[in-house]
């Protein structure tokens, strides 16, 4: 039964395999919904209350992280598509993400030279 496609499986078989995908897109957007909307309340009241602090966003700490996950990945994918396909356009899956990971670390490893060399390295 293994090696059948799901176009010979019984009908009913068919009908579940195709909602099962859609319930879960649905649910999953439900979920999001009521968590952006929950999140809104809940800065609104803090708004209200006095309470609220913006959040900090560290742009070189993200360009750092996000340069190690993506380089990492990208060289992995690179290797593995270049040994199962060889040079080809499928290579372009690990050359875009490395090329994006080492864009980000070049920008932290620049900013952070130019910082320090500006004298203002917090």
């Amino acid at each position: 039964m293994a090696s059948e496609s799901v176009a010979s499986a019984v009908p009913a078989a068919q009908v579940i395999i195709s909602i099962v995908p859609i319930v879960g897109i649905v649910m999953g957007s439900v979920v999001v919904f009521f968590f952006i909307l929950w999140r809104h309340r809940e800065i609104v009241r803090q708004i209200e209350a006095g309470t609220y602090r913006r959040p900090q966003f560290d742009v070189y700490l993200f360009s750092l992280l996000a340069g190690f996950l993506l380089s990492g990945t990208g060289f992995g994918l690179t290797i593995l598509f270049l040994f199962v396909e060889g040079l080809s356009y499928t290579l372009l899956g690990g050359v875009i993400p490395l090329a994006l990971g080492a864009s980000l670390l070049g920008f932290y490893f620049v900013t952070r030279a130019e910082k320090r060399r500006l004298g203002s390295d917090n």
